[in-house]
């Protein structure tokens, strides 16, 4: 393993905790869930057609959710 590729001792010994921990536990800490405004204010949304939900999502949406238009 040459220097540029060598592993920093703080990562590895986090990871090597991590790895320790019960499966269970790794993904209860795995998923960050994160409010999303508009997308999670509804059950579920339907649409008639992906230009329908485009535009919906244009509309309506921030554009830091990044589902804008490019």
């Amino acid at each position: 393993m040459s220097a540029e590729s060598e592993i920093q001792p703080d990562w590895l010994a986090e990871f090597e905790a991590a790895a320790r921990r019960p499966l269970a536990q790794r993904f209860r800490y795995a998923f960050v869930r994160t409010y999303k405004p508009v997308l999670d204010d509804a059950r579920f949304r339907s649409f008639e057609s992906m230009e329908e939900y485009r535009r919906w999502c244009q509309d309506n949406l921030p554009d830091w959710l990044g589902y804008g238009r490019v």
